[in-house]
């Protein structure tokens, strides 16, 4: 009993020490923040645009730059990610499905700067030269990138939730002569519904959490985006690139209004990515 308890202590000490620093960075951004919110100029940092030489520090041109781009990228990766999480379990042989997940599993530790960097050279000229509008650097440049970016998460989500299929369902739909797909559809579908929406949760949130893409192809426009074409910031980005001197200014306090913004929106989504595998119904049983 004495030798399983000690790692149960040490697990336990890792992971209040890490809940313990996560809400640390919380409460830091909080109380930096707090001022702005006490002065109750709060709100005006979703009414007013951004112009830092008319006093009006607005952030709702990058919160709207940070949810177009994301939800975009997402629309444009997840039927990449499906059709590549199919290819990988469903109906590639076993061998070649390992390379194919080797090959995503590499994808995940490429740098996102060389996304930028070849983003930079090769998607926005061939953008600017395609619409002829623009630059080039825009929203739907990032959201290219961006959803890039994101598909090595969700194909590998997708994969394990496809894999954890029992044998058996499948063998008996095998037995009453079903196809590949109509197995996926019919069977391994409704079982790993949860793991695909998880995935699209992590996704978002990593959407939501990437910096050089947006700030390298985006154009990082401090005005609302109208169209695909249009350049755009994001919260990240704009975090970044604001470099506020005086600590009493209101433009250095509205940075970390950004950070909690996008920390409340992350949290959201891994709790719910979390809270997907504890509910009931169908799906597979953990």
């Amino acid at each position: 009993m004495k030798k399983e308890s000690l790692p149960e202590k040490l697990f336990f000490f890792a992971a209040a020490g890490s809940a313990i620093a996560t809400l640390s960075v919380f409460v830091f951004m909080l109380f930096l923040g707090l001022p702005l919110m006490l002065e109750g100029r709060f709100m005006e940092l979703f009414t007013s645009p951004w112009s830092p030489d008319q006093g009006l520090y607005g952030i709702r041109a990058m919160i709207a730059g940070s949810l177009v781009i994301s939800v975009t990228s997402l629309i444009l990766a997840f039927p990449l990610s499906l059709g590549c999480s199919i290819l990988i379990v469903v109906l590639s042989p076993r061998g070649m499905g390992r390379v194919l997940r080797s090959t995503v599993q590499f994808m995940t530790g490429i740098p996102t700067v060389v996304y930028g960097f070849v983003g930079i050279f090769l998607l926005v000229p061939i953008i600017r030269n395609l619409f002829q509008y623009g630059s080039g650097m825009s929203i739907l440049t990032a959201s290219l990138l961006l959803g890039i970016l994101v598909t090595p998460t969700m194909v590998l989500v997708f994969s394990d939730s496809f894999q954890q299929v029992p044998e058996s369902y499948l063998a008996a739909a095998r037995a009453l002569g079903g196809t590949p797909l109509q197995n996926f559809f019919n069977v391994i579908l409704p079982c790993a519904w949860r793991g695909i929406v998880a995935g699209v949760i992590l996704a978002t949130g990593r959407a939501m959490g990437d910096t050089m893409i947006s700030l390298m192809v985006a154009g990082n426009s401090i005005g609302l985006p109208r169209s695909l074409l249009d350049s755009g910031r994001t919260l990240t980005a704009h975090i970044g690139l604001v470099m506020a001197a005086d600590f009493e200014s209101l433009e250095f306090k509205s940075l970390f209004a950004c950070g909690i913004i996008l920390y409340l929106f992350t949290s959201i989504m891994a709790i719910a990515a979390r809270s997907l595998y504890s509910l009931k119904g169908p799906g597979i049983s953990r």
